[in-house]
Formats: structure tokens, sequence, C-alpha cells
């Protein structure tokens, strides 16, 4: 499944916020990294399940997007620790 959200956070901020996040917060699924840029994380899983978190910086506030089969309620939870831009 595909999530979207929209923050006030810097690019750099979602991605250090994202591999703080799932290092620490996910302890009972292990989502540990894999590999980074500047727009991007993934992290491997449990029988090498990915996460995908991409981020799209726009004047006003960033783009998140993020993908995975199995991680569906964690990045819920990652988005709900994001603050929220107002978009129109």
């Amino acid at each position: 499944m595909v999530h979207e959200a929209t923050t006030t956070l810097e690019s750099s901020d979602v991605i250090a916020k994202a591999k703080s996040f799932f290092r620490d917060r996910v302890p009972h699924y292990g989502a540990f990294l894999d590999s980074e840029g500047e727009s991007f994380v993934t992290f491997r899983g449990r029988g090498g399940e990915e996460i995908t978190i991409a981020v799209i910086a726009g004047d006003e506030y960033t783009r998140v997007r993020a993908s995975s089969l199995l991680y569906d309620q964690a990045i819920g939870r990652f988005f709900s620790t994001l603050p929220k831009a107002h978009t129109a």
C-alpha cells in the first residue's frame, strides 16, 4: 500500500526522523536501514520485506510518500509524528 502525507519539516529532517523512528520504535518487526539518498530511504524487515520512504520538497511543504506490504501500521504511526502541513 502507498501512503502519503505533507509536513512542514525539511526533506533531510524527514529522512533523519524516519531512520530514527524505524530503528527505535519498531522493534517487534525489526526494520533495518537498507539504503538511502537525498530524497529517499529504504528499510528491510522480516523475510526481506521492504519499506520505502520518499520525500518531495515543495515551496511551502514537503510531500512524504511511503510504501510497504507488511508495515502499514508502522508507517501510519511514523506519519502521525510528522508536523502536518496545511495544504489548499
